[in-house]
């Protein structure tokens, strides 16, 4: 469901959001990829808290983005996946996956 929201409110705002890999609906983990045209992809994660509040924690491994997301989703198959490309990103994103 979160994934849903935040791929219809980057693609409303006419950016570009696309799963690359589908977790478990009900609990699986979500890793973004954000495309940055100045410099490398970064990673965020949505993350809990030991208090249950969820947060985006940067995850941007020293190597390759795409490495990194394809290792993690082997030891994860739960793991969903998520690129966007729109300015502001990490906006849309806490404001989408963090407000539930």
């Amino acid at each position: 469901m979160l994934v849903g929201a935040l791929l219809r409110r980057v693609n409303d705002a006419g950016g570009i959001a696309m799963v690359r890999a589908k977790g478990d609906a009900q609990g699986g983990a979500i890793l973004l990829l954000i495309e940055d045209r100045s410099g490398p992809v970064r990673v965020l994660e949505r993350t809990l808290g030991l208090d249950g509040a969820a947060s985006l924690t940067v995850s941007t491994p020293a190597d390759d983005a795409e490495s990194y997301w394809r290792r993690r989703r082997a030891r994860d198959p739960d793991l969903w996946v998520v690129e966007l490309d729109i300015p502001e990103a990490e906006r849309f994103a806490a404001e989408t996956i963090l407000s539930n």
